[in-house]
């Protein structure tokens, strides 16, 4: 019911809206700030992250095969590191400030987000996953005021459904039909 309200209501529509901007603004400051500094470096986060794991209360470590992530694909790797982070958060602020691929935007700053969590950095996290969730489950209509609005149904206009494309099996199983029969 609160999602179908959510999908499908135009006062949801000018919340949602105002919750992307909001987090819109946020990411697009973020990765800007970085981008725009030159001087970004995640090897310091990276090694605070390894050495300092998210542990439970019996002092175990939470989330081992993150930090295993960490150690062998992200500080080893830091460079693209260095340049997928801050360009990830400005191209998720701006899809949610201009209300293009809503969604995917958030998925993907959702996926940073937890990301984070993971690392032991709390900072606005949950709030912006709360919001993030919302603006997830509401799908087209978070969009609705923005790009979204021309852009979403160009798209399902642009890609064929169902059985409107041939695999290469099928094309060439017709062919040698043809060629046989």
């Amino acid at each position: 019911m609160v999602v179908d309200w959510l999908r499908h209501n135009k006062i949801a529509s000018g919340i949602l809206t105002v919750l992307r901007l909001y987090l819109g603004y946020n990411w697009l400051a973020a990765g800007w700030g970085k981008l725009a500094g030159g001087e970004f470096d995640a090897s310091g986060f990276l090694k605070g992250a390894i050495a300092n794991p998210v542990k439970g209360p019996d002092g175990t470590v939470v989330f081992g095969w993150y930090v295993d992530f960490l150690k062998q694909v992200a500080l080893p790797n830091v460079h693209v590191f260095n340049t997928v982070i801050p360009a990830g958060e400005f191209l998720v602020g701006l899809g949610l400030l201009l209300g293009c691929l809503t969604t995917a935007a958030m998925f993907f700053g959702l996926l940073m987000n937890f990301s984070y969590l993971f690392a032991g950095a709390i900072s606005s996290n949950p709030m912006d996953i709360l919001f993030g969730g919302i603006i997830l489950f509401a799908g087209f209509n978070a969009g609705k005021i923005g790009l979204d609005r021309w852009v979403i149904p160009f798209i399902r206009r642009a890609i064929p459904k169902g059985n409107k494309r041939m695999t290469m099996i099928e094309l060439d199983h017709q062919e040698t039909f043809k060629i046989n029969g």
